[in-house]
């Protein structure tokens, strides 16, 4: 790739993730109600009981089970209702979208984004993968929500370090035509997405959400690639045509292994596409 003018990267992976004094951080409540919510014996009173103590979660949680997405029959007043009503693992969707808003919807300078515009791929990410794996039932919707949402989480962290090289990266990605993250791990030795997949290690989230947040732009695992995986891999693609293209350059044609993986037809791909933009657009109303 390119004529070997780049410079090689300063910094391997685990070097990186070392000098970051302050990797993102999920709080306590919502790693708690992560745990909670895969455990199949936790009760409703419990995982609501947990986020309750968290009064600015509580208040977040209660406006977007409020919020036209849900479509809520009545209003409600409490966690517990939100829990009996929605399912313990919309409130963890719920959560953890309360949760990293502010995280994601910063600045990022190093990839150009403005304020907000990470944060809208992210949530289109994670909706559009939640529709995939309901579509023909292939995985866990939750799961999948939950591993859209953090899919870029990389970037947070590779936000600072990737401001240098931005240009460096521009200019290959134009110079071959290529996907802006296979330019990035090029001129950095590593991608935006083994950023995120350490983050996630960093969080003790599950093995499969770490390996969807790490292999989200290539099928790396051919045919045995996993559902969650997958399912990202697609929903990155698809959110690309209802927000901001974060990554600068089109992304390529999704693979149709990845179709074959989640049994999914192209006009299975059509039809959400149309019925994404609405869905998100739902959801970000009561988070804003």
């Amino acid at each position: 790739m390119g004529n070997g003018e780049y410079e090689v990267p300063l910094l391997t992976l685990d070097q990186l993730v070392q000098h970051v004094r302050e990797l993102p951080s999920l709080p306590d409540t919502t790693i708690k109600v992560l745990k909670m919510t895969d455990d199949p014996m936790a009760s409703a009173r419990s995982v609501s009981s947990a986020i309750s103590v968290d009064v600015a979660l509580t208040s977040k949680v209660l406006k977007i089970a409020n919020s036209a997405y849900y479509g809520m029959p009545r209003s409600v007043a409490t966690v517990n209702e939100a829990v009996l009503i929605l399912g313990m693992q919309a409130l963890r969707n719920l959560a953890l979208a309360a949760s990293t808003y502010d995280m994601l919807r910063k600045e990022c300078a190093g990839y150009r984004l403005a304020v907000g515009e990470l944060w809208n791929h992210s949530l289109a990410c994670a909706i559009a993968a939640q529709m995939i794996t309901m579509k023909k039932r292939v995985g866990r919707p939750e799961e999948a929500f939950v591993a859209g949402l953090l899919h870029d989480v990389g970037k947070v962290v590779l936000n600072v370090h990737v401001a240098a090289q931005f240009q460096a990266i521009i200019a290959l990605a134009e110079l071959d035509a290529v996907p802006f993250h296979e330019a990035e791990k090029f001129i950095l030795g590593f991608d935006h997405a083994e950023v995120g997949g350490k983050v996630a290690e960093h969080w003790n989230l599950p093995s499969p959400l770490c390996e969807a947040i790490t292999g989200h732009h290539s099928l790396s695992g051919g045919a045995n690639t996993s559902w969650l995986t997958a399912a990202v891999y697609v929903a990155n693609t698809l959110s690309h045509t209802v927000s901001q293209d974060v990554d600068i350059f089109e992304p390529k044609p999704i693979d149709p292994i990845a179709l074959e993986i989640l049994l999914l037809q192209e006009s299975d791909i059509e039809e959400i596409r149309d019925e994404l933009g609405e869905r998100i657009t739902k959801l970000r109303v009561g988070l804003e």
